[in-house]
């Protein structure tokens, strides 16, 4: 919008453009209050500020190898990888990844954030979580003879929720 008014602004005359340049911070700052006010969050912005820390602590421990039922810090299982991305982000999550899952705010798809929990259903349980990067990648800790890395989502069953 601001380009497109820029170049609006340069093939006026002379006297024109210096009347023009000065109501476009003004007509700039009401259209950015109006987008604020009437335009949904982008999934983006809803992302809760420990998940965003917690992307980065996630990242930070890339090639820490799985050992089943580690919580860091320099091994880690799957929940055992949220639970001390999200503890040193400042927020407090349980222990198994079933009780991660029941214990956040569950959000559909189309809304997950960087720092959103997926989470992989296994039976009627949930057999696996992570931590989602953007771009359909997660941060998690894969399984036994692993370590921790960044990865695509390998399926269309995850399941999503907000540590808030």
């Amino acid at each position: 919008m601001f380009l497109y008014l820029n170049a609006e602004v340069s093939r006026l005359p002379k006297t024109e453009k210096s009347a023009k340049r000065h109501r476009c911070p003004a007509l700039l700052l009401s259209l950015s209050v109006a987008a604020a006010l009437f335009v949904p969050a982008r999934p983006a912005q809803a992302a809760s500020l420990y998940g965003i820390k917690a992307v980065s602590i996630a990242a930070s421990k890339k090639g820490a190898p799985y050992v089943y039922g580690a919580t860091g810090p320099d091994e880690f299982d799957c929940s055992g990888l949220t639970l001390y991305a999200f503890r040193k982000a400042g927020r407090a999550l349980p222990r198994t990844a079933e009780a991660q899952y029941e214990s956040t705010l569950h959000i559909p798809h189309a809304q997950r954030a960087p720092g959103d929990l997926v989470f992989f259903p296994k039976g009627g349980t949930m057999g696996h979580v992570g931590i989602y990067a953007g771009h359909d990648k997660i941060w998690h800790a894969p399984k036994p003879g692993t370590r921790v890395r960044l990865e695509r989502i390998w399926t269309g069953t995850a399941r999503y929720s907000r540590a808030n």
